[in-house]
């Protein structure tokens, strides 16, 4: 027996995903819900269920003063993160230790230790890792930062040393832009994370952002499952993920996973995480972060391996050795993850907030939905849009490719706006069919299709791609929230070959 009843400390699809592995386990499970998730699906899902009063995550999945009281209250042994609000705070998995409760993921030293990105850079440096050129401690100053920046060349990126999801960085392409973007990357980092300590890396042209799986246990056991190409980004956050990539070959997928075992020996990790790295055009890497959590992009490398890394972490968080050593695991296939979000693409991808009046997922072969909805589930302001993953495996990438646009032309979801049109124009998009895009590819993409009108309209930020997308969709889909025209979408060639 591993443990007798889990708290989650989380919400959607996530925490749905959690209770199904814990009862494949024969663990009783437990919800926690805000007021704006009272009719939740996860909520009913659970063994038992929590309200947490208050709307704010700030109020509720994020008061950790509430959650151990609740967990103690309902008697868990056990409390599981999920993904983003606690999953990540040193200082909740120290409080969710000293209460005697287990908590399932690495220890709170190890968090602390990965949680700086500085620090984690420092670390990376002692163990050989290769990095990003760059600083390993925050700049300080203006001048510190200038001086540097000369010395390594621009452009550089200035980055907020607590953060992620592209919050605090700036791009900087020569000397005059540095001083706005230093404070500015300051001021955003210090609302967005409380801390406004930034660090300057070399800025990698044309990078693909790549990730490796890795788990441990307790005893000092490592393996890892293979890479995931994740440079299908809009913000810096993560739209489209596949594994593996198809751009890593056999001999660089050895060194990359092998480094990445290397950065979770550094700091004595155990349980599921994932080292991040990006990757220029010859194939060199370079350590970005640690995420010390379980992915959002998951099920891809569990469709790939066959293992199921919540199961694996509840074994882990028990004291059990390792499932598996690595000469079990091989790549079967191929399976691409895409994100469903509530949100409008013909409104500058603003989040769309309503109650979902009809809910079908998609069904066949190798296809699997992680959905955190339903008909009648209320889409509110207050927390990530993202509605649900759309995840399919086939024999090789063209056929994984084919079955999950198969499923998104199939999926409808009616009383909000979704993205599904544009996850289906990227799927359609020459340079991702290739593998061989970058980082960059919705920004280069998009560009060249908007209707000259528009082109007057667009910022040299940031928002040039959600203000051409919008564009396209506007002119070229006005799909419906349920997407009964997407086929009409899919037959246009004309814009969808963008070569």
């Amino acid at each position: 027996m591993y443990f007798k009843k889990i708290l989650v400390v989380n919400r959607g699809e996530i925490a749905l995903r959690v209770f199904r592995g814990a009862r494949e386990l024969g663990i009783k499970t437990v919800a926690v819900y805000s007021d704006a998730d009272v009719n939740s699906l996860y909520v009913k899902y659970a063994d038992e269920s929590y309200h947490l009063p208050g709307t704010t995550a700030g109020e509720t999945y994020l008061n950790i003063e509430k959650i151990i009281d609740t967990a103690r209250k309902c008697g868990a042994d056990a409390i599981h993160p999920g993904y983003g609000f606690l999953s990540e705070r040193a200082s909740f998995i120290q409080a969710v230790e000293e209460a005697g409760i287990t908590f399932i993921g690495p220890s709170s030293k190890s968090v602390e230790m990965m949680g700086s990105k500085t620090g984690a850079r420092r670390i990376m440096q002692e163990h050989g890792v290769p990095f990003v050129p760059g600083t390993t401690d925050p700049v300080e100053s203006i001048e510190e930062a200038k001086a540097f920046a000369s010395k390594i060349g621009y452009p550089v990126l200035i980055k907020a040393s607590a953060g992620g999801g592209g919050k605090g960085m700036k791009k900087v392409s020569s000397p005059e832009e540095i001083d706005e973007a230093f404070f500015s990357a300051k001021r955003e980092a210090l609302s967005a994370f409380g801390d406004s300590a930034v660090y300057i890396e070399k800025f990698i042209e044309e990078p693909k952002h790549i990730e490796v799986q890795i788990l441990g246990d307790k005893f000092g056991n490592y393996i890892h499952v293979f890479e995931r190409e994740c440079s299908v980004q809009r913000r810096h956050q993560k739209i489209i993920e596949e594994s593996p990539s198809p751009f890593v070959d056999k001999a660089t997928r050895e060194k990359i996973t092998k480094t990445a075992i290397e950065a979770a020996k550094a700091c004595n990790y155990y349980n599921a995480g994932t080292i991040e790295f990006l990757m220029d055009s010859k194939r060199n890497f370079f350590f970005l972060e640690m995420n010390t959590r379980l992915q959002v992009e998951h099920p891809v490398t569990e469709m790939i391996s066959g293992l199921d890394l919540v199961k694996e972490q509840i074994k882990i968080a028990a004291g059990e050795k390792l499932s598996y050593k690595q000469e079990d695991l091989k790549i079967n296939g191929h399976a691409i993850e895409c994100r469903v979000y509530a949100e409008d693409p013909d409104n500058n991808f603003l989040p769309s907030t309503g109650r979902i009046s009809f809910h079908r997922i998609p069904t066949g072969p190798g296809v699997r939905v992680d959905e955190g909805i339903e008909g009648g589930s209320d889409i509110t302001m207050y927390y990530d849009p993202m509605l649900s993953k759309v995840i399919a495996h086939g024999s090789d990438r063209s056929s994984a490719i084919q079955r999950v646009k198969m499923a998104l032309e199939s999926y409808s979801i009616a009383g909000v706006q979704t993205n599904i049109a544009v996850l289906l124009w990227l799927l359609n998009n020459r340079s991702f069919l290739s593998g061989k895009y970058s980082i960059n590819l919705i920004d280069k993409e998009f560009l060249p299709l908007v209707p000259g009108a528009w082109k007057e309209q667009l910022d040299n930020g940031r928002e040039d791609a959600a203000v051409a997308l919008s564009a396209i969709l506007r002119e070229r889909s006005r799909n419906s929230a349920n997407n009964l025209r997407i086929n009409e979408v899919l037959n246009d060639n004309n814009w969808l070959d963008t070569e």
